[in-house]
């Protein structure tokens, strides 16, 4: 059962101006208007009796609060931060009893797919149960005996978006958790919670960061209990985010909505051009009217993203093309201010994924500067192909 943690006094802001405000921490006068980078594993221990901040593993820093103060306003609900996107997920199937039952997405994150199986193989920590989210007979197979349910939407690589709220519903007949991963959608773009979500996920590291330069995750939810929860696993964990991770990530956040406007936009002209393009076998990009997800996406989600997926014939022609770009960056991960490109497929625990396939995070760069050298690299791995 969720307890609703209320309207905020922001509620009457839009999210710009909630991006900007939130998270100042002291305002009284004289104070920093950025709440300052506190390198400080322990503090002046209060009088006996007195509450106060102790040790930072604990009692947090001030760098935090600021941070989930902001994370929690714009999923509506309050927020853990966490080392990694990886150490939030850990921390969310640490609630799980022994032996729960996990149904997650064939189509998502290999970090996530890799803590499963691990957690599966370890005297089963838990069990689980891999299907195809889009498909809704497959999900009420999977959900009546089910202990959370995992999604990702969109997902990746394939970027395929799943009815956050049917699932819900789907899952409320045994009161399974359900657990959203946001990172590709954004506070901005998707709200989970609102759907009937129990916990958001964010790999901080990607879009709210938006600078390739930390690791950080997060975790929100509107339950009081699970807070609790949450905030005991990172304590006796230890997975503490670092006080200059935040202090980035925070300011990172501040132009999310800008930085988001740009890529979307341009994300979505990329996609529109590699649709004709004859070396493009297919796009993926909810974004684009004919794509299956797009009507799914565009009843939930408030834009499509700035990540596209294509696909080449093969392997070798899609390496060629991720070998050729020169603006953008080949390499993994995603999210910031930089396009990056990555053939997916040559991961483990992708074999779903087609060989060809090449996801592609739109960053801030001109959009024809993006399209002149995607082009260029896909004539040359035509030509290199002798097609």
């Amino acid at each position: 059962m969720q307890e609703d943690v209320g309207e905020t006094p922001a509620a009457r802001w839009r999210v710009e101006t909630r991006l900007t405000v939130l998270g100042r921490g002291d305002h009284r006068p004289g104070q920093p208007l950025n709440v300052p980078i506190v390198p400080a594993s322990n503090f002046w221990a209060a009088a006996s009796g007195q509450a106060g901040r102790e040790y930072a593993r604990g009692d947090g820093t001030p760098g935090w609060e600021a941070l989930e103060e902001l994370l929690g306003d714009l999923e509506g609900g309050r927020a853990v931060c966490f080392s990694s996107g990886m150490a939030a997920i850990a921390a969310v199937l640490e609630l799980l009893p022994a032996g729960a039952r996990v149904v997650a997405p064939r189509d998502s994150y290999t970090g996530l797919r890799s803590l499963l199986a691990d957690g599966a193989a370890a005297g089963g920590r838990w069990r689980v149960r891999i299907v195809d989210m889009t498909d809704g007979e497959a999900l009420a197979a999977a959900a009546p005996d089910a202990d959370l349910v995992w999604l990702e939407t969109p997902s990746n690589p394939l970027l395929e978006v799943v009815d956050i709220a049917e699932v819900v519903r789907v899952a409320a007949a045994t009161g399974a958790l359900v657990a959203v991963d946001n990172t590709f959608a954004t506070p901005l773009l998707q709200s989970p919670l609102e759907l009937g979500a129990d916990v958001v996920v964010h790999s901080a590291t990607k879009f709210i960061g938006g600078h390739s330069d930390l690791l950080l995750g997060a975790v929100v939810t509107r339950d009081a209990r699970d807070h609790a929860r949450l905030v005991r696993r990172r304590e006796v964990a230890g997975a503490t985010p670092g006080a200059l991770e935040c202090f980035l990530a925070l300011r990172g956040a501040r132009t999310l909505a800008l930085r988001l406007r740009q890529a979307q936009a341009t994300a979505g002209e990329l996609a529109r051009r590699l649709q004709t393009h004859p070396a493009v076998e297919r796009v993926r990009y909810p974004g684009l009217p004919d794509d299956p997800n797009h009507a799914r996406a565009a009843a939930q989600m408030a834009g499509f993203g700035a990540v596209v997926s294509f696909e080449l014939i093969d392997a070798a022609s899609a390496d060629a093309v991720a070998a050729a770009v020169e603006v953008i960056a080949p390499t993994t991960s995603l999210g910031g201010v930089e396009s990056t490109i990555e053939r997916r497929a040559r991961l483990e625990g992708q074999e779903h994924v087609p060989a060809g396939l090449l996801r592609l995070s739109v960053g801030c760069e001109h959009v024809e500067d993006l399209w002149t050298d995607l082009a260029a690299a896909l004539e040359a791995a035509r030509s290199a192909a002798g097609r």
